[in-house]
């Protein structure tokens, strides 16, 4: 995994970089609509910058559960579509605190990748700075991307999170909405948490800006919440977006032991069978 130094990078960097071969960008602004996403992109991204739709780019794609992480066979060819090869530096950046280019450094923690970067301020800070913006459509270069033979413990299962539910120095973070871990809010079949689970909402990791609070203020905030650096920290919310930038956000705070559970609460909640907590 990455150092905590080497998740961020900022804009001026980035600029100097601009047309290297070795740096991909992947603007990964969203909208639930795909068009209206692809027309944030249009209107001015960073040049060189393709435009990654993270439901269809970096998901399984399947029911019941459309938004499981693929396959690492699937991952790579995903990535080598893209243009990523294992050697590419790769800058993600979008709209709202960089948290759906957190769903793309995920997908290449998960595959032991941790040649990622965020940008730091997103496409808002690149822009208040008066850099400069493109508005074609790139199409990425086609190359290779060679999967390892395994993946890395980062991914954590419906399975083995049950299996694993109460064990000591294990502790879950959920970074939805309170109205969501409280069950007000039901995205699946039932509403509520996953039990034991403690309420550290993903947003709070950010200033107004959308910027990046400091390591300390991230880390502060989670141990008031009883989640700690010495313990095994699993990240979860409904699709594994907020989550996947919560344990970003962690490992920058100096937590070595996160991990994500990619079914979230679209996979648990709908499930009968597992246990849930509400109010």
């Amino acid at each position: 995994m990455a150092a905590a130094t080497d998740l961020l990078v900022d804009p001026g960097w980035l600029e100097d970089h601009l047309g290297q071969p070795c740096v991909a960008i992947a603007d990964c602004r969203y909208d639930a609509d795909l068009e209206k996403a692809h027309s944030l992109y249009l209107s001015g991204h960073i040049p060189g910058a393709v435009h990654v739709y993270w439901p269809r780019d970096l998901s399984l794609g399947t029911d019941p559960v459309p938004f499981l992480l693929p396959t690492p066979a699937q991952a790579a060819a995903i990535l080598g579509r893209l243009g990523i090869g294992n050697e590419t530096l790769v800058v993600g950046y979008d709209q709202e605190g960089d948290h759906f280019a957190a769903r793309l450094w995920l997908l290449l923690s998960y595959l032991g990748n941790d040649r990622f970067r965020l940008l730091e301020g997103g496409i808002q800070k690149w822009i208040a700075e008066g850099r400069p913006v493109a508005h074609d459509d790139v199409v990425p270069t086609p190359i290779h991307y060679a999967a390892a033979s395994s993946t890395s413990a980062i991914r954590v299962t419906k399975d083995e999170l049950r299996r694993r539910l109460g064990e000591p120095g294990l502790v879950l973070a959920d970074v939805r909405r309170e109205s969501e871990f409280l069950g007000a809010e039901a995205r699946a079949a039932r509403g509520g948490r996953i039990p034991g689970a403690r309420h550290v909402f993903w947003q709070d990791n950010l200033r107004a800006d959308w910027s990046l609070k400091t390591p300390e203020e991230i880390r502060v905030r989670h141990e008031a919440a009883g989640i700690r650096p010495d313990q095994e920290v699993i990240t979860y919310c409904q699709a594994v977006v907020r989550a996947a930038h919560t344990a970003l956000a962690l490992r920058l705070a100096g937590y070595p032991n996160v991990r994500v559970y990619d079914g979230s609460w679209a996979e648990w909640g709908a499930d009968p069978d597992l246990p849930i907590e509400v109010g």
